[in-house]
């Protein structure tokens, strides 16, 4: 497997999805994430613009990576693999990524409503915009985050 070379898209992106110590939940910088590729900041910028852009390459990266490792134990293109290795792959990742996308039992009836509300909207948003299909003008685009903190401030339906 080739390793990004740094000054690159992948390089930042590889960078980045790696741990680094002193990294808080809200540690990702273009600033340090630029130091950390070895780039100016305008020169991070040149490949994403925002932090948003950057953690999607982050994303993006990481997703690539899997598939290449998958792909390679698999030994041959996924076209041609056996329906039994795709539902197992298929239940390896789902397994993965469900605990980030759970919400806990102990959660009262309420809290769980409101918070599904709010991921559904947020999922098919992603969707449109991941696919294409149905893209949000950006006129609505703008309007949405006030929408939503608006529907959040209005407690559960009673």
């Amino acid at each position: 497997m080739s390793v990004p070379r740094p000054g690159t898209r992948s390089g930042a992106s590889s960078t980045c999805a790696e741990p680094a110590p002193g990294r808080g939940r809200r540690g990702v910088t273009l600033e340090a994430a630029a130091k950390e590729a070895g780039l100016s900041k305008p020169e991070l910028m040149y490949h994403f613009s925002t932090k948003e852009a950057l953690m999607l390459g982050v994303v993006d990266h990481v997703a690539d990576r899997w598939e290449r490792l998958l792909l390679e134990q698999l030994g041959r293109p996924l076209e041609t693999a056996d329906a039994h290795y795709r539902t197992a792959l298929t239940e390896a990742w789902v397994r993965r990524i469900e605990p980030w996308l759970t919400l806990p039992d102990d959660l009262p009836d309420a809290v769980r409503a409101r918070l599904t509300a709010a991921r559904l909207p947020a999922d098919g948003y992603w969707t449109a915009a991941a696919t294409g299909v149905f893209p949000v003008p950006a006129r609505d685009r703008a309007e949405l985050p006030a929408v939503m903190e608006g529907l959040w401030a209005e407690g559960p339906a009673s």
